[in-house]
């Protein structure tokens, strides 16, 4: 029996890189999957028909398009999973976007959009999940290692991950008489198609020197912190914020 069978779970931005490591692990463990996507239908259904192959695991995945970055859209998103699945036990929040600019030539657009995204979406699916998750849930908000390293250009999105981690300790607090756990896992630089978008080899390579296991991230080293704390022998760990950097802060 897979640890998480007869377990529902939503997954925000899922169709690629951490997320759909993220999918693809708690579909493996058992859990019925619904994931959301902002634009890139052909990346969401590879992930649906990889989660349906021969041998990958006992659970299913269901794609859902949505962007987030509109104010109500994580609301209407959840009511839609919640209605697919029958049930919330688990929720993971990874969709986000980094808008990287020096503070003073970010404009109010970019800063808008970055925050509905990043924070507002986050609090609104949260706060769907303090009406609707079954007893014994689980909430994991991702967040990144910048909140404690300061990069210039990262204002903006440093500050919204810095408002997720200090909403997941007072989830924690609030839910924890259910046996609903909330925690944020920080991913040190992870190697996806968006870290190598935006930085060249050489810089790259000088991360993974700087880690203490001399190498970047893959996705699936964050979906496996994930996968613990969505199962049960994470039923004692709330309020953390675990960082999954191999040593790089």
């Amino acid at each position: 029996m897979a640890v998480l069978d007869g377990k529902t779970a939503v997954v925000t931005g899922g169709s690629r890189g951490i997320g759909r490591a993220i999918v693809e692990r708690l579909v493996r463990d058992g859990a019925e999957v619904v994931f959301t996507y902002a634009r890139d239908d052909r990346a969401a259904a590879a992930v649906e028909r990889a989660a349906a192959a021969p041998g990958v695991g006992p659970g299913s995945a269901h794609a859902v398009r949505g962007d987030l970055s509109e104010n109500d859209a994580a609301t209407r998103l959840m009511e839609y999973a919640h209605r697919k699945l029958g049930a919330l036990d688990i929720l993971v929040n990874n969709a986000a976007h980094a808008r990287m600019a020096p503070i003073e030539e970010l404009d109010w657009h970019d800063y808008d959009r970055l925050m509905t995204l990043n924070t507002r979406s986050v609090f609104q699916t949260v706060q769907f999940a303090a009406r609707h998750m079954r007893d014994d849930g689980r909430v994991i908000n991702i967040s990144t290692v910048g909140t404690r390293r300061a990069w210039p250009g990262s204002a903006a999105y440093a500050a919204s991950k810095g408002a997720v981690e200090q909403l997941t300790a007072v989830a924690a607090r609030e839910l924890g008489t259910r046996g609903i756990t909330v925690n944020t896992v920080s991913p040190g630089a992870t190697d996806t198609d968006l870290l190598r978008s935006a930085h060249t080899d050489e810089t790259l390579a000088a991360v993974a020197r700087a880690t203490a296991l001399g190498r970047l991230g893959r996705p699936v080293d964050i979906a496996d912190a994930v996968g613990l704390l969505a199962g049960p022998d994470a039923r004692w760990i709330t309020g953390e914020n675990i960082r999954v950097d191999g040593g790089e802060v």
